[in-house]
C-alpha cells in the first residue's frame, strides 16, 4: 500500500509540473530543458558515456531551436534546419529499431554514443518543443494531447497485457510486453483520440486518430529500445529520481522516440491543408 501511494504521489508531481508548464511558453521550454538534461544523464549512465560534451550539444540544439526567432531575429532558415535535423534523427531511429530484431547487444563504440546522445535524446526534446510551437505559436493542447495518448497507450497496454496477454511481443527484451497488450493500448489510444479532438478543437478526429496510431507504434518501440539499453546495462530502471517509477527516461522514452514522427505528421497535414 505504501509503495502504491509513493508511486501515485510521484506520478502526480510529474503530471502536475508538466501541465503547469503548458500555461507559459518559457516555463515549458525551461522545464523541458531540465527534463532533457536529466534524461540525457540517465542515458549516459546506461551506455557508460562519461563525456560532458553531450550536455553542451543538447544545450546548443535546444536553445537554438527553442529560441530560433530570438537568436536569429527571424524564422528564416528554421524550416530548412528542422528538415535536416528530422531526416538525420529518423535515420538514426530506424537503425535503433533494427537493433531490436537482433539478439546481439547494441554496439556502443564512441561514435555511436555521440550519435545516441545527439539524435536520440537531444533531438527528441527539440521536437517536443517544435510540436509545442506548431504553426509558429505556442500550442499547448497539441503537446498535451500527445502526452495523453502516450499515457493512455501505456496504461491500457499494461492492463490488457496483464489480464489477457499470452503472445510475447519481444520476450528477449521485455518479457512482460505482449501482442495483446500492444493492441489494447493501440485500441484505447484510438478511442482517446476522439475525445482529444472533441475537447481541444485543435486537429480533426482523423488527424488525432493517425497521431494515436503513430504514438502507440513508435512509443512502444521507444519503450522497447530503452528496455534493451537497460538490459545491456543490467539495471531495472534508468534512474531513481521518481520514487516508484524509476528514472525520468523511463517516463519519457515513448514520447521522445515518437516526437520526430509526430512532428513529421504535423508538417504533412500543414503542407496538404
Amino acid at each position: 500500500m505504501k509503495e502504491i501511494l509513493i508511486r501515485a504521489l510521484s506520478g502526480l508531481v510529474y503530471v502536475s509540473l508538466l501541465v503547469f508548464s503548458l500555461f507559459n511558453k518559457h516555463v515549458f521550454i525551461v522545464l523541458f530543458f531540465i527534463f532533457g538534461i536529466i534524461c540525457l544523464a540517465e542515458l549516459k549512465k546506461l551506455i557508460h558515456y562519461k563525456s560532458f560534451a553531450p550536455y553542451i550539444v543538447f544545450t546548443v540544439l535546444y536553445g537554438v531551436f527553442g529560441y530560433w526567432q530570438f537568436v536569429m531575429n527571424s524564422n528564416s532558415g528554421l524550416n530548412e534546419a528542422t528538415q535536416i535535423l528530422q531526416v538525420i534523427t529518423i535515420f538514426v531511429q530506424l537503425f535503433l529499431i533494427r537493433d531490436l530484431f537482433t539478439e546481439k547487444n547494441i554496439p556502443l563504440f564512441i561514435s555511436k554514443k555521440i550519435i545516441l546522445t545527439t539524435f536520440y535524446i537531444s533531438s527528441g526534446f527539440v521536437f517536443l518543443v517544435l510540436i509545442a510551437n506548431y504553426h509558429d505559436t505556442f500550442s499547448p493542447l497539441i503537446i498535451l494531447g500527445s502526452f495523453i495518448l502516450v499515457w493512455t497507450n501505456d496504461t491500457f497496454a499494461y492492463l490488457v497485457g496483464k489480464n489477457f496477454g499470452k503472445q510475447k511481443l519481444f520476450p528477449s527484451i521485455s518479457p512482460k510486453k505482449t501482442v495483446e497488450g500492444f493492441l489494447g493500448g493501440l485500441f484505447f489510444a484510438s478511442v482517446a483520440s476522439y475525445f482529444i479532438a472533441t475537447f481541444t478543437e485543435t486537429l480533426s478526429f482523423s488527424n488525432w486518430l493517425i497521431l494515436g496510431i503513430i504514438i502507440s507504434v513508435f512509443g512502444t518501440l521507444g519503450d522497447l529500445i530503452e528496455s534493451k539499453f537497460k538490459r545491456q546495462a543490467k539495471v531495472k530502471d534508468s534512474g531513481i529520481i521518481m520514487p516508484g517509477h524509476g528514472g525520468l527516461l523511463d517516463r519519457f522514452d515513448s514520447i521522445v522516440f515518437a516526437a520526430p514522427f509526430i512532428y513529421l505528421f504535423l508538417r504533412i497535414i500543414n503542407y496538404v491543408s
